[in-house]
């Protein structure tokens, strides 16, 4: 029986590799999809959380790791020799970027040679890992060859990139449409058949690098977006303006304009991360992109300027940034999550610190993180009036779902609120960003 009946069939076995935010949530799917599904992480730790029912992942809830491992349809391992049964395997690791800003891509690299000596004929292989155009071909398909392996015949070989957006309510896999490109035909009609058991809509492209330079497209856009805004926040500023009510009218257009917003910088894997891939592929073809650069450059540059506007507004009060007390509300990238990564709040609070101000956070979420010069910083507990009241400056980073910011503003001696979410609450000691 080959790859295609066995899919239709749901007979088919399916190995995630790596479950992490992108890769647990699909294994699920596809267990509730009826497949069985091998889910295969290097962390023991995290194999082990997940055997006792436990989510490591906000979006996830325990029990839907529960029934999946009691239906007997998620079956979990830290060895990779699961994969050898595996009718199809989709590969959801981490692709970061070095100091240097080059991809790295050695856990893809690893993935291959642990898939290598397990291929097996009518294997299907999807990479969704977030990475530059032309990865599939140069990475996994070349080595496969070598090893004497050719894409649709002895196996299908395809990319679909990710779109998870952790937090979410609206939109998950299930609706959110799937773009997938295959190596050949025969490649791209078996993997579109795959996802076509856990998404409403698959949308095929021409080719992996297609597939790839989607995704690449889409945070792109929105990273040069958000650094424009950005950069008429500040101009607001300058000019006496509030960017929030401009942004509100300009939407008022029915055609013609998508709303972006200002803040203390841009976050998460992707936003940051990925036209650093694109930006990195376009000068290996001597092309390059100033759009991109400018856009990393304003939305870098916003902690930074956080940072100069919480100064000028210390002084209004008569005070200097070195022994100001500071309470930064919120270090998650984005509300009601508990992901710090690549968070601009984390450079704000280093900032501030080695400028000499007492910083402490506060965070429904993330109870603790490591700065960078290895002290362990904790949240303080509930924010309480005499708590508030206590601080020279309160700085609103993450607009968390939980906070009262009336209760906030009212307790504050002074707030600089990067996230509009005091708007409508009109106070001179509250001090917005794009607004001056």
């Amino acid at each position: 029986m080959d790859v295609l009946d066995k899919i239709r069939g749901r007979s088919a076995s399916v190995a995630v590799l790596g479950l992490g935010y992108v890769g647990l949530p699909l294994a699920l799917e596809f267990a509730e999809a009826g497949f069985t599904v091998y889910g295969i992480d290097v962390s023991a730790e995290k194999t082990e959380l997940l055997r006792q029912g436990k989510s490591y992942i906000r979006d996830v809830p325990p029990q839907r790791v529960k029934e999946a491992l009691a239906s007997g349809k998620l079956r979990l391992a830290s060895e990779p020799d699961a994969l050898a049964l595996a009718d199809a395997v989709v590969i959801c690791v981490p692709t970061p970027i070095k100091h240097n800003q080059q991809p790295d891509l050695s856990y893809i690299q690893a993935s291959v040679e642990t898939i290598k000596p397990r291929l097996h004929p009518q294997m299907l292989i999807v990479l969704e890992s977030t990475t530059y155009p032309g990865t599939t071909e140069e990475c996994l398909e070349k080595e496969f060859r070598q090893a004497g392996y050719v894409p649709g015949q002895d196996y299908y070989l395809c990319y679909s990139p990710e779109r998870i957006d952790p937090g979410n309510r609206k939109y998950g896999i299930r609706n959110t449409p799937k773009v997938i490109g295959g190596t050949t035909d025969a490649c791209l009609a078996a993997g579109k058949a795959l996802y076509e058991t856990v998404a409403d809509r698959v949308v095929t492209v021409s080719s992996p690098k297609a597939a790839e330079m989607t995704k690449l497209l889409e945070n792109t856009f929105r990273s040069v977006n958000i650094g424009f805004v950005n950069e008429m926040a500040r101009l607001s500023e300058e000019l006496g303006i509030d960017i929030w009510e401009v942004i509100a009218a300009a939407s008022s257009k029915p055609f013609g304009f998508m709303p972006f917003y200002p803040g203390p910088g841009i976050g998460g894997h992707c936003i940051p991360l990925d036209p650093l891939f694109l930006a990195w592929r376009a000068k290996r073809a001597h092309f390059y992109s100033k759009f991109i650069e400018l856009a990393q450059e304003s939305n870098q540059s916003m902690p930074r300027y956080v940072v100069h506007r919480l100064m000028e507004i210390l002084n209004d009060y008569g005070k200097c940034l070195a022994g100001s007390r500071l309470l930064l509300l919120g270090m998650a990238y984005k509300p009601d999550q508990d992901d710090l990564r690549e968070s601009p709040n984390l450079e704000i609070f280093g900032l501030l610190a080695d400028r000499g101000a007492a910083v402490d956070y506060h965070d429904f979420y993330i109870e603790s993180f490591t700065d960078e010069s290895g002290i362990k910083r904790h949240s303080i507990p509930e924010l309480t009036e005499e708590r508030l009241s206590g601080y020279d400056c309160v700085v609103i980073l993450t607009a968390h779902r939980s906070y009262d910011f009336g209760f906030v503003v009212r307790h504050s001696r002074a707030v600089f609120d990067c996230r509009n979410a005091s708007a409508g609450l009109k106070d001179q000691h509250v001090y917005r960003l794009g607004a001056k």
